[in-house]
């Protein structure tokens, strides 16, 4: 399972790198295509000048007028500059600067016969036969200087298409590569989610059946105490009783004996503890009269053997609750009181029922010290470790449909146990039938 995840996410970081490396070779194709468009553009404005220049020098020597001979002379000026700036935009490939020397070697030329021939005007000689010589070399030159340029443009053109192309290619690529890359990295999350799902349904699983396990266990428990409190009381209660009426039988017919004195006094102390521990193990009163009288009964014990003083508001007209809730309010009751006991030092402690219309609320309350944090929090993030006592009040309550909840710092601890009001009122309806 983490071989997958760590896979997807090795595959989603190396999509992420072939992503940046492909935004970078995009702008790098894009400086390329804007490059050559800048060539392209400079050809173009070389071409526009020297036809410009060219224009200039005809209408001034056909009209002899000095706004067409400025006009020649600020394009043959700025022949020059185009010339410079289109070397600088060549300068990265070798075959363009030759035909680049060669133009410039075409264009000074045509620059020396333009200005031959201004000048020829501007002196004032009327050699039409000159005139036409140089305009003949100046057409020839010409021609010569717009094959270059559009070869030159072919050039550049013919890179523009391979720079977009491979731009095109390099587009494709690298989407089919995200793509797949995407797709694996989908199926390979999808794959982990299945055996996290798995994984998790499994723990499920096992936590229910953990949960199962801690309630028949408790189950077995309840069996065995009452079995144990049966046989206590039937069994060695009685052989205990009955030794006792034979040591009175024997005190009876023969002269005061001290030592018969005391052993019946021990008998009957060993009488009273065996019906203690029978009753603490299985109160009778719980199966008799229900769980009112088994509470009052446990809480009047506790408090005399604790020496806590212990509170116990009960309504008088509880009734029979179901046999089930009735033992797990019991167990719940004697866990707490128990717990009281042996960790919370407190002095008092208090227990209250309070039965609703659809509740049943059972809250016992001392005044210690309080839970530590750790098992606290271990129980309530369901930790079963942390607190075997705990643990099993809580699934007890929790298979029956109720909750317990706990508060606990440092003035006390508060365990809350609540209850479904049906089971009660299923209980009353059953009674009344």
């Amino acid at each position: 399972m983490q071989l997958a995840f760590g896979s997807a996410v090795i595959l989603l970081l190396l999509s992420g790198l072939a992503a940046y490396d492909a935004v970078v070779r995009f702008r790098a194709a894009q400086k390329w295509v804007n490059h050559t468009r800048d060539v392209q553009s400079a050809l173009g404005d070389l071409n526009s000048v020297s036809a410009r220049a060219g224009r200039a020098r005809t209408r001034y020597v056909d009209t002899g007028e000095d706004t067409f001979l400025q006009e020649y002379q600020a394009a043959a000026a700025d022949i020059s500059s185009k010339l410079t700036q289109l070397k600088q935009f060549t300068a990265d490939n070798p075959e363009q600067q030759d035909n680049w020397a060669h133009l410039q070697d075409i264009t000074n030329r045509r620059l020396s016969l333009l200005d031959n021939s201004v000048q020829l005007k501007r002196s004032g000689s009327h050699d039409p036969q000159e005139q036409a010589r140089l305009r003949q070399q100046i057409i020839d030159v010409s021609a010569e200087a717009d094959s270059l340029l559009q070869k030159m443009q072919n050039e550049e053109r013919q890179l523009l298409d391979e720079r977009q192309q491979h731009s095109e290619r390099l587009f494709r690529v690298t989407g089919y590569t995200l793509c797949a890359a995407f797709l694996l990295a989908l199926a390979l999350f999808f794959f982990h989610y299945r055996l996290l799902s798995a994984e998790l349904g499994a723990r499920e699983q096992a936590e229910a059946s953990l949960r199962a396990l801690s309630v028949r266990l408790l189950e077995l428990q309840d069996q065995e105490r009452r079995k144990f409190s049966r046989e206590l009381h039937d069994s060695l209660g009685q052989y205990l009783v009955g030794v006792k009426m034979n040591l009175t039988m024997l005190a009876n017919s023969i002269p005061a004996n001290t030592l018969v004195s005391e052993s019946v006094k021990l008998l009957d102390e060993a009488i009273t503890e065996t019906r203690t521990i029978s009753h603490l193990l299985h109160p009778p009163l719980l199966d008799e009269t229900g769980f009112a009288s088994a509470a009052r009964w446990y809480v009047e014990g506790f408090a005399k053997r604790s020496g806590i003083a212990t509170s116990l508001d009960i309504p008088e007209d509880l009734g029979r609750l179901p046999d089930s809730l009735e033992l797990a309010l019991f167990r719940v009751l004697q866990e707490s009181l128990t717990n009281v006991h042996r960790h919370s030092k407190s002095p008092r402690a208090d227990v209250s029922l309070r039965v609703f219309r659809n509740e049943v609320v059972l809250r016992i309350r001392d005044y210690g010290k309080g839970i530590p944090p750790d098992i606290l929090d271990g129980f309530r993030r369901n930790r079963a470790h942390d607190g075997v006592g705990l643990a099993g009040m809580r699934e007890r309550i929790h298979e029956l449909g109720g909750r317990l909840e706990m508060e606990s710092d440092s003035h006390g601890t508060q365990v809350l146990v609540k209850m479904p009001g049906s089971e009660r009122k299923n209980v009353l309806e059953a009674s009344a039938n």
